[in-house]
Parts: structure tokens; sequence; C-alpha cells
């Protein structure tokens, strides 16, 4: 390739339809307002949902114009290359699941940015139905899957072996697995640290109530995002 070819690769711009750029922004505005509420309704995540979903359509919109933006020209691309490279995203992604339906905006704006919105939309709907079918065929079967929570037993005075005992009968009742992590004791307090798996949180709950009445303290963190 020649310096002429260089210059002309560097330098072409292609002319953007300002009713197609309007479009596009209308379609993934709709298509990202349908994900989020889609993500409010059927997603699992403990985290806040709306205080996380509500930067999709912005994200969504912001997409659209910047691959509007550089495929009309190549410099643009390759400027974009480089700012990339500086600017560094470091968003806190706790679930799996908050990461594919950021996958879902992305891809919203990059469709619907690269004028393929026909395509985008088919997509999208086809990963909203697929989202809808899971959701219910879950709900319908009432599946459960064990979910592995850290328990904290804080006691300000030194616990007995019959009342450690006791404790961790009791706990067996509720959870299906139980695992004992770290222990300490002292004279003026004992701290017990336990992983636990199981299906129903509403049991473990109520448990943990019932040892709260015992001057005992105890901490539930589920995924490191919730306490009871």
């Amino acid at each position: 390739m020649n310096k002429t070819d260089l210059e002309f690769f560097l330098k072409q711009n292609i002319a953007l339809d300002i009713n197609n750029f309007l479009l596009s922004l209308v379609t993934a505005t709709l298509l990202s307002l349908l994900v989020q509420f889609f993500y409010l309704k059927y997603s699992s995540t403990l985290s806040n949902k709306f205080e996380f979903s509500k930067n999709f359509v912005i994200l969504g919109i912001t997409t659209t114009i910047v691959i509007t933006i550089v495929k009309s020209s190549l410099a643009l691309s390759l400027g974009l290359v480089g700012a990339l490279s500086i600017v560094r995203f470091r968003a806190a992604i706790k679930e799996p699941e908050e990461l594919v339906f950021l996958f879902l905006i992305i891809a919203t704006g990059l469709g619907c940015g690269a004028g393929q919105i026909k395509i985008t939309s088919i997509g999208i709907f086809f990963s909203l139905a697929a989202i809808f079918v899971y959701s219910q065929f879950y709900k319908k079967n009432k599946l459960k899957y064990s979910e592995i929570c850290n328990l904290a037993v804080i006691k300000n005075k030194s616990m007995k072996e019959k009342e450690i005992d006791e404790l961790i009968a009791q706990l067996k009742k509720y959870v299906d697995q139980i695992e004992l992590i770290s222990f300490s004791k002292s004279k003026d307090n004992t701290t017990i640290n336990f992983d636990l798996k199981t299906k129903d949180f509403s049991k473990l709950n109520r448990l943990v109530n019932q040892i709260q009445k015992k001057d005992i303290k105890v901490v539930v963190a589920r995924n490191d995002l919730t306490t009871l």
C-alpha cells in the first residue's frame, strides 16, 4: 500500500443520514428499556437491581453513538483503539448474571450503531424469550440450587463445649451441609465461622433469629452480598 492509498483510507468519511441515526437511537433506547425490564423482573441477582439497571439505557445509547461515529471514518476507528486503552472501567460486577445483561446492552448499541436494526432486534427478542422460558421453567419446576454462605457466631463470653455442640446440632437441622472454617475462644469472647450450604434461606433466617435470642450475635453473608 502506497502513501496515496493510505491517505485515502485515513481521510475517507462516510456521510451519515440523520434520520437513520435517530432511528438507531430510538431503537437502542427501546431495546435497552426492554432488557432493563426483563432484568428487574426475572433476574435473581442479590444486588440493588434498579441502581444497577438504571444505566442500561445510557450505556446502549452511548454505544450506539460511538459506533455510528466510528464507522464513518477509519481514522476515528484507529483513534478509538488508543482512547479505550487509556480509559478503564472498573464497575463492580458481583454476579455473572449482571455481566450477561451488560453484554446484551452492549450488543444492542453495537448493532444499532452499525445500522443492523432488524438483526439486532431479532437477536435481543430471541435472547429475552430464552430468559422468559427459562424463568418459567425454573418457576414451574421449583428448581432450587444450594448456595454457599458464611455464618459467623459471636458471643461476648466463653462458650462451653455443650453450647457449641447444641449450636452445631441446631444448624444441621436447617442446612444441607456445614463446614467449620475457624474457631476462636477466650475468657471474654467466642467466635466461630461456618460455611453453610442451604436451599432455603427463609429457614436459615428463622434459625438466625433463634440463635440471637441466646445473646449471641450472628452475621450471615451470602456470596459477600447480603447480611441477615
